[in-house]
């Protein structure tokens, strides 16, 4: 069975929404797009590259993977992000979306998130991980199918957007398993899932 690892960009308040870029994601007139951004240094970059270094294949909701293929598919700036990203394969969930094509290496799973993913999960294969895409993530949560969080908490609140945990999250406990704090006060946190009763 794959696991599935999600990594987070999140504001003291909870608030996941936009943190990018002004345009990433305006909805609900959200007026913070690009909160994250001031916070990179050499601690970031070398936490997320190590994560880049594994093996495995990338799970995103259809409004991440739209912006990702749009701001990342047509580069080819060796960036070891780009390459990382453009070589991967990456699934893409969603009930709207006709195909993948727009991005080399895309798989569509279309229907109910929460039964493609399960069954993708079950098969044999790399292990998977999620960047942004918080819909998707919650009902993941909820479905009790996330194994590992890497949330980088950004030292500000903003009062509104779109939280990870809006709505149903069943109560699921983690083990710390490793932090790191960045010269610009970025909390770099690792979450395993407990393999409990209460964690399922």
């Amino acid at each position: 069975m794959r696991s599935i690892s999600v990594t987070m960009s999140v504001t003291l308040d909870g608030v996941v929404q936009g943190p990018g870029r002004a345009d990433e994601d305006t909805r609900g007139g959200f007026p913070h797009g690009g909160w994250g951004t001031g916070y990179q240094d050499e601690v970031l970059a070398r936490e997320m590259g190590q994560g880049m270094s594994r093996p495995g294949d990338m799970l995103l909701g259809r409004r991440t993977w739209q912006d990702f293929s749009t701001a990342w598919g047509p580069r080819d700036d060796g960036n070891p992000f780009t390459t990382h990203l453009n070589a991967a394969t990456k699934y893409v969930a969603s009930t709207t979306l006709e195909d993948a094509g727009a991005w080399p290496n895309s798989v569509l799973l279309r229907g109910d998130a929460t039964r493609t993913v399960a069954e993708l999960k079950a098969r044999s294969g790399n292990d998977l991980s999620v960047i942004g895409s918080a819909s998707l993530v919650r009902g993941l949560h909820a479905a009790g199918l996330i194994d590992h969080y890497t949330l980088l908490i950004h030292p500000v609140t903003l009062g509104s957007g779109t939280r990870l945990f809006d709505g149903v999250a069943p109560r699921t406990e983690f083990t710390l398993t490793r932090s790191v704090v960045t010269t610009r006060g970025v909390l770099i946190t690792h979450y395993d899932r407990r393999d409990s009763g209460s964690a399922r």
